[in-house]
């Protein structure tokens, strides 16, 4: 497959952040809360007994409240962690988020360097961010690739996470883009086949 042109990406971006400027602070945490619980009732979440997580950006989906309560369970719980001197997200394993959070590399809330540090082999899903998703499981980063390499031979599943107004018909997709086993949205569940 060949890598789409990167203008359509950037097309995209535009109308997905247009899009999402039109939800209200209000409609954005209702949905938020929407699909948390979506999240705790689904049996890919619930069957997981080590996840990766996500802290939000101020447009995505407020999972924060997931990530606490994760924390407090018997879970597993990770974040990626942005290493500065590869260039790369790797995922720390959370205990204590009040101690062990702190702002990252780009203003993104991650686990401090003291956390250990979790191969992705021992993870068995992991709750991934985008801008745009579709129904095949394409999923539109924010164009640094980070997500796709973090996640490029991670073999458990991996579950989008998105309002509805992220949702389109086709997202570019090039061999590189990782595919999502499943999208989940505040009014629906997309599993990819």
């Amino acid at each position: 497959m060949i890598s789409p042109p990167s203008h359509l990406k950037a097309e995209l971006r535009k109308q997905i952040s247009a899009n999402l400027k039109k939800l209200s602070p209000g409609q954005r945490e209702i949905d938020s809360q929407k699909i948390c619980a979506r999240l705790k009732e689904h049996i890919v979440f619930q069957e997981a007994q080590s996840v990766l997580l996500f802290a939000p950006l101020a447009q995505e989906v407020d999972i924060w409240p997931l990530v606490e309560e994760a924390v407090n369970s018997s879970k597993v719980v990770a974040l990626p962690c942005f290493d500065a001197d590869r260039g790369v997200y790797q995922s720390r394993r959370v205990k204590n988020l009040p101690v062990e959070i702190l702002s990252g590399q780009f203003g993104i809330r991650e686990p401090s360097i003291a956390c250990l540090e979790m191969p992705l082999d021992d993870l068995d899903l992991v709750l991934v961010p985008g801008v745009a998703f579709d129904l095949q499981g394409n999923r539109l980063g924010r164009g640094k690739g980070f997500y796709d390499r973090l996640l490029e031979n991670f073999r458990g599943k991996k579950i989008g996470i998105a309002f509805d107004e992220q949702m389109v018909d086709a997202v570019p997709a090039g061999k590189l883009d990782v595919r999502m086993d499943l999208v989940l949205t505040p009014t629906r569940g997309v599993k990819i086949a």
